[in-house]
């Protein structure tokens, strides 16, 4: 897993890269992005599959803020980056978000 930030000198804001390993989705079909930063949809943020299997998403967010965020594979299976900048209870169980720290 890999979380990369580029903060932007034009603006108050940071695009974020998100990267999973084709080992780290367990050969999922598709994964999705969901979060706080996009009221937890787990449809609008496909994340994109590239020719290793691996997946990537680069979305842009404000800065100043922390996000909640996990993702989705395969529409059942929801886990966290273990590069997150923390991890927050979810409010379900103990299931917890990873924390995004802008």
């Amino acid at each position: 897993m890999s979380i990369k930030k580029q903060f932007l000198k034009s603006k108050p804001a940071c695009k974020v890269s998100f990267k999973l390993s084709k080992s780290q989705v367990n050969n999922a079909s598709k994964v999705f992005l969901t979060g706080d930063f996009n009221d937890w949809s787990e449809s609008t943020l496909q994340m994109n599959q590239l020719k290793d299997g691996s997946f990537s998403q680069t979305i842009e967010l404000e800065t100043g803020k922390d996000y909640e965020f996990r993702y989705v594979a395969d529409d059942t299976v929801w886990f966290n980056d273990e590069e997150a900048d923390g991890y927050k209870s979810s409010g379900h169980g103990e299931a917890q978000n990873g924390v995004l720290s802008l």
